[in-house]
């Protein structure tokens, strides 16, 4: 099997998550995800996007997201870079904690993928890394 790597660039503004949703969802279908997994991975992108464009790059439109999608050997790769204007916390927030009633997008995506990492780029960013196995 062949390995594909995309790489997106996108605004950090609200809506734009839906590109690289739709391009997720794309490859996912290529590769035979079921329908409930395709679900998982458009919830998953969608948190790690907004996550991006309003924690990390601070809702700045001019500074990009960069999501990374590789497929190799049935597992999908989805990495989703900022340039780290708010470092993620480690550890993680509880979801509930916050009276705003805000950290749930990490605890989701950390629920709906089958491998969950994050930290920082080499240029002081963040990035958050999910993986998929289609077996």
């Amino acid at each position: 099997m062949r390995a594909h790597h995309i790489t997106l660039r996108l605004p950090s503004e609200l809506g734009y998550e839906k590109i690289a949703m739709a391009s997720a969802v794309t490859i996912a279908c290529r590769m035979g995800f079921a329908p409930d997994r395709i679900d998982d991975i458009k919830t998953a992108v969608a948190e790690a996007c907004i996550n991006a464009i309003e924690h990390g790059n601070e809702m700045q439109v001019a500074i990009p997201i960069i999501i990374e999608l590789n497929e190799e050997n049935g597992t999908l790769e989805i990495k989703v870079s900022d340039v780290g204007r708010k470092i993620i916390p480690s550890p993680l927030p509880h979801p509930g904690d916050d009276p705003r009633h805000r950290g749930w997008g990490m605890y989701l995506i950390q629920n709906l993928v089958d491998e969950f990492d994050f930290g920082l780029t080499p240029q002081g960013g963040n990035f958050i890394r999910m993986r998929l196995h289609l077996a």
